[in-house]
């Protein structure tokens, strides 16, 4: 949206779709493609190496985090953060873990914004928080939602913790399945669902056979974004459990939506979510279940966490801001393309 807004045609292409470069390098035939942005270090920029076309990166934090300790895939992306013209981190401490696997070298580039949240850039390497925009689906309808997941309980009577993402190891899912069932017992009006996409099918049906023996947990797929955001807006509070993150979308737009955040404390969420202040970080299932259950009982803690969480949003992930940043961005790879 941001570069179409600038007039810019723009073509997206999944890179799992992609299974070599070649295919790029057909691609960028066919469509006389002038400049490419891949999301994430290997998975993306791997595919863009080579074809004489400017391009940009951005992290995604798998990258960052895991595929690092992989020695072939680390030299991969060294040389892709090589030729790229730009890569941007979602946080400082994203780009400084960059800097010290890669030690990047350094340009001159300067981004000038005047909307709020102005990104910072030294050297090839810029910081641009991700900037978030919810549009819950006003004809969406909770008690349906629910009676879907299999609950069939009076809403008014519930206390929901939503847990979204991508069906894959890194985000851990099952990681307070025990926990969470085990407090259902005690209470059962707490419920944990589990929403996302199938990424990985093996995984996927691991934690389908999991949440099936699990009481008080439910799985259901993926959603539209709009119904999703609704789902968000109705639920008591958002869960991430995430053994790494680059910077997580849904905490964002638990957020903006005014819901509270419980979120496992790991550098990427760390990074967005001050504890007690914005949200709530855990470090094992039973301190979760330990902040869940003070969170039911103090709607005082609630309220606070839910202001800052919003002021914390408006503030440093304006889409204002991310959009200006990109718009410039690209223009450094329209000049590469007139040079």
């Amino acid at each position: 949206d941001h570069l179409e807004a600038a007039g810019h045609v723009c073509i997206l292409k999944d890179a799992s779709d992609l299974e070599s470069s070649s295919e790029i390098a057909k691609l960028i035939e066919a469509e006389s493609l002038e400049a490419a942005v891949a999301l994430h270090l290997y998975r993306g920029g791997r595919l863009l190496q080579g074809h004489g076309i400017p391009f940009g990166i951005i992290f995604g934090g798998t990258d960052l985090n895991e595929d690092v300790n992989h020695g072939e895939k680390k030299k991969v992306m060294g040389k892709v953060l090589e030729e790229a013209r730009f890569a941007v981190a979602f946080t400082e401490s994203m780009k400084e873990m960059a800097q010290a696997q890669w030690k990047a070298r350094q340009i001159s580039w300067a981004v000038t914004c005047a909307a709020a949240g102005q990104p910072h850039a030294r050297g090839k390497i810029y910081v641009q928080s991700q900037g978030i925009v919810t549009g819950p689906n006003s004809a969406f309808n909770w008690n349906t939602f629910l009676h879907q997941s299999g609950i069939n309980q009076s809403a008014d009577n519930l206390h929901i913790f939503l847990l979204v993402c991508g069906l894959r190891q890194v985000k851990d899912p099952l990681y307070l399945v025990d926990a969470f069932s085990e407090w259902h017992r005690e209470e059962p009006n707490v419920y944990m669902v589990i929403v996302g996409p199938e990424v990985d099918p093996v995984f996927t049906r691991e934690v389908g056979a999991r949440v099936k023996r699990a009481a008080g947990v439910r799985l259901i797929r993926e959603m539209p974004q709009g119904d999703l955001h609704a789902a968000l807006k109705n639920c008591f509070a958002v869960v991430n459990s995430s053994v790494s993150e680059g910077m997580s979308a849904a905490i964002l737009e638990a957020m903006d939506l005014e819901v509270p955040v419980l979120a496992r404390n790991i550098p990427g969420n760390a990074a967005v979510v001050k504890h007690e202040v914005t949200g709530l970080l855990f470090s094992d299932p039973q301190e979760f279940v330990q902040l869940a259950k003070r969170l039911v009982s103090d709607p005082a803690l609630e309220r606070g966490i839910v202001a800052n969480g919003r002021e914390y949003v408006r503030a440093c992930h304006s889409w204002q801001a991310e959009r200006c940043t990109y718009q410039n961005l690209i223009r450094t790879l329209q000049g590469s393309i007139q040079d």
